[in-house]
């Protein structure tokens, strides 16, 4: 890039800050700070949902797998949790490269029980090792010959997933309504139900063997045995981008770019400035002003970019009219706006 260039890259922001600080650049310990900075001034402004953060990808849905019989015996936790199967093909893979009883982490039904079990290890074609907090738990023994249903009905989303592009479904095609994890339990308390999904809720696994989340999508009903492409949209956590075209949630490199329009990427600058001056300088003049060239860019990001969304609102229910002889186009909503004599008889 030239040096006559608007900034890019995380040095030329960099020198930019200092350059409106009068400060020299070059010194290692004052660049981290401001570097830091530059990061939450990145952070803040996706606190918004920008075009240039939305991100697509989709989900495959394992099929259920119900081949063979199985038996469970109760002597002990360790046989309550072993699961035989006959003539079960569990590490088999399928046409999609997944073996059939997929892995760990996938629901298990045993028996006409609608009890969900969670598979912590698939030991063999025919043996299974439950989750050690989902063991067998039935007071008598599940005899062979039994039936089950092996089924996966959390997914894991995409790299970088943070917000949904749409609140209110979770596919693009708008068939998956998106509702709230507590609503979603009442609707399915065991989610044992299989078939076609029609409600779906984010959570959250909580890190394990790093300090990295673990969101998942949760389907219910769970997906039955029809394969099924979902596609989704949602904004990602991958704010900064390497020379290699690699994404990262922050800049490092000198050479790393916010994933933000060049035509607004001096917004970065303002944010980190303002909270540079109000956090270390304690200068409420100066963070003010910056706020104010920060808003300023934001501004016209909002304006530039492009048709608005409707915003969630309230709006009362519009009670319907009785349809008489003479107007029966009356039933179902229809406002009136004469004088007739069925002006006030509202439909309850």
């Amino acid at each position: 890039m030239a040096a006559t260039d608007a900034p890019a890259t995380l040095s030329e922001l960099r020198t930019a800050f200092l350059d409106s600080l009068k400060e020299v650049t070059g010194n290692s310990a004052i660049n981290t700070i401001v570097d830091r900075y530059l990061n939450e001034g990145l952070q803040d402004m996706h606190a918004e949902r920008w075009p240039w953060s939305e991100r697509r990808s989709t989900i495959r849905t394992n099929p259920a797998y119900t081949t063979g019989t199985v038996a469970v015996a109760i002597t002990s936790l360790t046989t309550r949790r072993t699961v035989t199967g006959v003539s079960t093909l569990w590490t088999t893979t399928n046409s999609y490269g997944d073996q059939n009883a997929i892995g760990a982490g996938a629901a298990m039904t045993l028996g006409a029980s609608p009890v969900v079990h969670r598979i912590l290890t698939v030991d063999s074609a025919t043996g299974i090792t439950l989750d050690t907090a989902t063991p067998f738990s039935d007071a008598a023994a599940l005899a062979a010959g039994s039936s089950y249903a092996i089924y996966q009905d959390e997914y894991a989303l995409a790299t970088g997933y943070g917000l949904p592009e749409d609140m209110r479904y979770f596919d693009a095609e708008r068939h998956i309504e998106l509702i709230g994890p507590q609503e979603f339990y009442r609707w399915y308390p065991r989610n044992s139900r299989r078939g076609e999904p029609r409600h779906a809720a984010l959570i959250e696994l909580g890190p394990s063997g790093s300090v990295s989340l673990r969101p998942r999508v949760v389907f219910g009903p769970a997906p039955d045995a029809t394969v099924r492409i979902i596609p989704y949209r949602f904004h990602t956590t991958l704010l900064a981008v390497s020379t290699a075209g690699t994404g990262a949630a922050n800049l490092s490199a000198a050479t790393d770019e916010p994933i933000v329009p060049l035509v607004f990427r001096m917004g970065i600058v303002w944010k980190a400035l303002e909270l540079w001056f109000s956090t270390r300088q304690k200068n409420a003049q100066l963070a003010t002003d910056f706020a104010g060239r920060y808003s300023a860019v934001m501004l016209r990001a909002r304006q530039r970019s492009g048709p608005a969304d409707a915003r969630p609102r309230f709006q009362p229910q519009v009670m319907s009219y009785w349809a008489t002889a003479k107007r029966p186009w009356r039933a179902g909503g229809q406002r009136r706006y004469d004088g007739g004599a069925a002006w006030d008889q509202l439909r309850y």
